[in-house]
Parts: C-alpha cells; sequence; structure tokens
C-alpha cells in the first residue's frame, strides 16, 4: 500500500524560507569574497582583513605605519564596528583590550568586506585568544630640532623606542621637556628644540635607541652636542 504524499502547503518543493535564504545569500557572499579579495595596498588606510588563526578578522591600519612591506601596525576592532552594539560587544570579546600590534603583510587577506563577517571570533561568539600572534606595535619619543624661520625644515636628533607601556614613555617626555625648559631655542642655534609622541615604525628600526638601556636626558645632552 502506497503512503500518501504530503506536501507542506505554503512552500513549492525545494523552497527555501525567506530565513533561509538570507543564510545562503551571506554564505554565498563570503565565498566570493574569499575567492575575490580586494587587493590591500601599503598606506591606502583602509580596514584590512587578517587571519587570526583559522578566523579572519577586521583591523585598523595605523596611519603612518601602515606602509612596510613586511610588518605594519593594526588594531583588532569588532566587525560591526562602529556601531555602538559592535563596541560593547567588542568589549565583552576583547577586542578593545589588544591595543596596537604588529602584523606581518603576509597575514593580510585584502580589503575588509562585510561578507567576511560571519568568519570572526564574534559571530562564532568566541572571545578573541590570549596569543593572536602578533606583538605589540610601541611607541616612540622623537626629538626634533626645527628651523625658526617658518620654513619648517629640520632634523630628527634622536629617536627613543620601543616602549611597551604609555607611561613609561610618558615619563621620559615629561623629563625630556622638562630639560628643555629654557634652553629649547639656545641648544642648536637658530632652531627649535621639541619632544614628540609618534608610532614606533618597525621598518627604521635599526634609527631607534633603545630607552631601557640609556638615560633620555643623557640621550638628549648627547644629541645636541654632536
Amino acid at each position: 500500500m502506497k503512503r500518501p504524499f504530503f506536501r507542506r502547503r505554503g512552500h513549492a518543493p525545494d523552497t527555501l524560507s525567506p530565513e533561509d535564504q538570507a543564510v545562503v545569500d551571506q554564505a554565498r557572499a563570503m565565498l566570493t569574497a574569499l575567492r575575490n579579495p580586494q587587493p590591500w595596498t601599503p598606506g591606502s588606510a583602509q580596514d584590512i582583513a587578517i587571519r587570526v588563526g583559522p578566523f579572519i578578522e577586521r583591523a585598523h591600519t595605523r596611519p603612518g605605519d601602515d606602509h612596510g612591506p613586511d610588518l605594519i601596525a593594526v588594531a583588532l576592532v569588532h566587525p560591526d564596528t562602529p556601531h555602538a552594539a559592535g563596541y560593547l560587544r567588542g568589549r565583552q570579546l576583547g577586542y578593545t583590550e589588544r591595543g596596537w600590534l604588529r602584523c606581518e603583510t603576509t597575514a593580510i587577506l585584502g580589503i575588509w568586506q562585510p561578507s567576511y563577517a560571519m568568519l570572526t571570533h564574534a559571530a562564532a561568539g568566541l572571545p578573541l585568544p590570549d596569543d593572536v600572534g602578533m606583538e605589540p606595535a610601541h611607541y616612540a619619543l622623537y626629538l626634533e630640532a626645527r628651523k625658526r624661520d617658518d620654513s619648517h625644515d629640520g632634523v630628527t636628533l634622536l629617536r627613543l623606542g620601543p616602549y611597551t607601556q604609555t607611561r613609561h614613555a610618558q615619563q621620559d617626555y615629561d623629563r625630556l621637556t622638562a630639560a628643555l625648559d629654557g634652553r629649547e631655542t639656545t641648544l642648536v642655534p637658530g632652531h627649535r628644540i621639541s619632544a614628540k609622541f609618534g608610532p614606533f615604525d618597525v621598518s627604521d628600526h635599526q634609527l631607534f635607541v633603545d630607552p631601557h638601556e640609556a638615560d633620555a636626558v643623557a640621550l638628549l645632552d648627547a644629541a645636541v652636542t654632536r
């Protein structure tokens, strides 16, 4: 005896519900984005997609430190950035605690596309791992001598870095500015000397002096007497 053939009302054979169709469309868009990533160009100042283990994450590039052929500085962000919900979830899942990181350019998939969002830790409801495979991209101090004739020409006398914590950079900055107080226009004739914060440029690491190996004020005195 043949069993009766039943068909769900309102649905033709092999027809997906709108909800299922949306999931399928998202998956197709993600696969298309993976097969055809938008090339990233150093210095383009666009969010990028990077590989973190088996996941793909969204990252901001740091202006002025995003030109390196091998390493650039990035900050991981929740895929829903800049929406408020994304920031809240980003805090819960550990996105906002990383700061700037050194990212190998070989880990860059390309320009960030919304279709990658379903491949993130956030989409899986997982916090970022303690080890994301990237070291901190630290900050630096720059001692600059600029001409006082409004030409803005000058030289960088000293580069200090990397600083592993901003409070250490702040301490040396305070000491340098105190040492320069009243002498910033007399140490180098025709120039004004100042100390400034900036990113630690990993591609020029050989130009920096390790601040943990010497006294910052002594380095200032040595730099202006060269």
